[in-house]
């Protein structure tokens, strides 16, 4: 894997919020959504699969990066992300783990520790949850409107890994959707600007059929929809390859690390 195409990031030194939530989460005294939380510091969709498949797994990353911003590489077996949370462990510092075994989902884990192998890569990929400060900063609400939905926009496969792009929906008003997507857009390790904004049949999200945020209900007339790449993406595609093991992180509980949020964005 070619990690000198991976972006120049630094962690801050700490204390701070991101390290004090992740304490927290290590001894199981925070379970919650990661939405909303540690403001500021950049957040990381997590993929753990074996290293016999990691070279395709990255080449389908490459390949789909608008969806798929790795960040950081883990060498096997590795449990500390160096380069972005020095002294964290992806073992127990996701609130909730989602985890598959020869394709089928198991029941989500707080601590995969028992799971562990010698031979398992960490991808760590830029989650759109981390523009939701700049966001609401500029006004744009956060915490509500959002779901994330599949689309008939194939993504280019590599080996065992294909499937359609995933979407995250936020709905916004004419005005917070133009501000939404110029701010965004100074986030290309996090998905950056939309892919498309209006009518979501034009990429074939179906609203009928949600992967998470429940139902959706009739659009109101003064909100438009907003449509980003997500980082679900490759979660699905990994999902759908059957792998003997894949571990990722739960729906909106993202791994927190030690990057402050704005070192990312691009004038």
């Amino acid at each position: 894997m070619d990690t000198l195409s991976l972006p120049a990031l630094s962690a801050e030194p700490g204390p701070h919020e991101a390290q004090r939530l992740r304490a927290l989460i290590r001894q199981g005294l925070l379970s919650g959504t990661s939405r909303g939380q540690a403001l500021g510091f950049l957040q990381c969709n997590l993929a753990i699969l074996p290293q016999e498949h990691a070279d395709d797994f990255w080449s389908y990353c490459q390949r789909n990066a608008r969806a798929c911003p790795v960040l950081e590489v883990t060498r096997p077996g590795q449990t500390e992300p160096l380069k972005l949370a020095p002294g964290a462990d992806l073992r127990t510092d996701c609130a909730r783990y989602a985890v598959w075994q020869d394709g089928q989902r198991q029941a989500d884990r707080q601590d995969i520790s028992a799971l562990w192998r010698a031979d398992l890569v960490s991808f760590l990929i830029g989650s759109g949850i981390t523009f939701d400060g700049p966001f609401e900063e500029a006004g744009i609400p956060t915490h509500r409107h959002r779901w994330v939905l599949p689309s008939s926009v194939p993504t280019q496969a590599v080996g065992r890994f294909q499937g359609p792009l995933i979407v995250t929906m936020r709905w916004l008003t004419p005005a917070q959707a133009e501000l939404a997507s110029r701010i965004s857009a100074r986030f290309p390790h996090n998905h950056g600007a939309p892919i498309h904004i209006g009518d979501p049949a034009a990429i074939g999200a179906d609203l009928a059929q949600p992967l998470f945020g429940g139902p959706v209900p009739a659009l109101p007339d003064e909100l438009v929809p907003v449509f980003w790449a997500c980082g679900v993406t490759p979660q699905a595609a990994a999902e759908a390859a059957g792998l003997p093991l894949f571990i990722a992180h739960a729906p909106a509980h993202s791994f927190i690390t030690d990057v402050r949020a704005l070192s990312l964005m691009t004038l």
